[in-house]
């Protein structure tokens, strides 16, 4: 156990064996630099260098989805602000029926292809790392200038959005197994806003989202780092534990969701969290993130656990908290 690689270090937490010290590792969005590959990677990289973390979520623009199918937006000049939309590809229902399967190995998807390879050349093997797959309907919903339009048609026009929903879903999958063949050790598959009871019922969701999110994990079976994000307070983790992924990771501290030490005693899975972005990590003190750090060991007893935010970390997120963070994981 003494000594671990940090890929061994993350197979052994995967699996519940023991480890000489939790894995750790945060991501958000470096809005300027994530519009390219080659600035995707240096983003990736450099944050993996700077805090010495044992793997990495690469953790690209989030419009890139929406791009394949043709919708543009406008790349921010502020490192704060998120790009802003510029033209959408559905306006209507029958805008969904329209749809046709974009190439999973080319066009934005290509780039990032490109990114993970690169990537995975700067890491050179010893840091696992995954990339980040947004879940069918998380994607059609961005196709849309209004997503809740799509949750409307879910019961005005439901043959138009399993229409796009499978047209989406062959992309996705496309696209899984290409992060694999590119170098990826897993997928990180994020519901984003539709795995919410603020959004939609378990009924709902086993009928738009259940079927498809299963096709794009089957894509990616047998990656030893698949991981499940189940986004938004009031999540429906419990539900989603079955799915086929190796860890899954959630804000703990969002309003209506499980402890770590709740969920672990649900699932076989590793559980993948324990600082709060939005609060502690990001207009906190260090000794406050150091307490949650030491919360979360307590509750997992540092097995089966990955220290991880609930999900990605602003821009602005003082260094010294993310220290505080890695310090108080591989001192305890």
């Amino acid at each position: 156990m003494a000594g671990m690689t940090k890929r061994e270090r993350v197979r052994a937490a995967l699996q519940g064996e023991p480890v000489d010290r939790v894995p750790v590792s945060f991501w958000g969005h470096d809005f300027l630099r994530e519009w390219s590959a080659e600035g995707l990677t240096a983003a990736m990289v450099e944050s993996v260098r700077t805090y010495d973390y044992d793997y990495l979520k690469v953790n690209p623009r989030a419009t890139y989805y929406a791009e394949a199918w043709g919708c543009t937006f406008s790349p921010p000049d502020d490192a704060l602000r998120q790009p802003g939309p510029a033209s959408f590809a559905v306006h209507e229902a029958a805008d969904l029926q329209a749809l046709r399967s974009a190439d999973g190995a080319g066009g934005p998807f290509a780039e990032q292809l490109d990114a993970l390879r690169l990537i995975g050349r700067e890491l050179g093997g010893d840091v696992p790392f995954v990339q980040t797959v947004f879940s069918p309907l998380s994607v059609v919903g961005r196709l849309t200038p209004e997503r809740q339009q799509v949750r409307r048609w879910m019961s005005e026009a439901p043959d138009a959005v399993h229409a796009a929903l499978a047209t989406v879903t062959e992309t996705l999958a496309t696209y899984a197994r290409a992060c694999l063949d590119a170098g990826a050790d897993g997928i990180f598959f994020a519901t984003t806003e539709w795995g919410t009871y603020d959004v939609l019922t378990d009924e709902l969701y086993n009928v738009f989202g259940r079927p498809y999110d299963l096709r794009v994990l089957e894509a990616a079976a047998g990656a030893e780092l698949n991981i499940l994000h189940v986004c938004r307070p009031n999540n429906m983790l419990a539900a989603l534990l079955d799915y086929p992924a190796a860890a899954v990771n959630w804000a703990m501290h969002a309003p209506g969701n499980a402890s770590l030490d709740a969920a672990q005693a649900k699932t076989a899975k590793a559980v993948m969290g324990g600082v709060d972005e939005r609060h502690a990590l990001l207009s906190g003190t260090p000794e406050g993130v150091r307490a949650q750090v030491r919360e979360a060991l307590r509750q997992t007893g540092g097995r089966r656990f990955l220290l991880a935010p609930g999900c990605s970390i602003a821009p602005n997120t003082p260094p010294e908290n993310l220290r505080a963070a890695v310090e108080a994981a591989r001192s305890a």
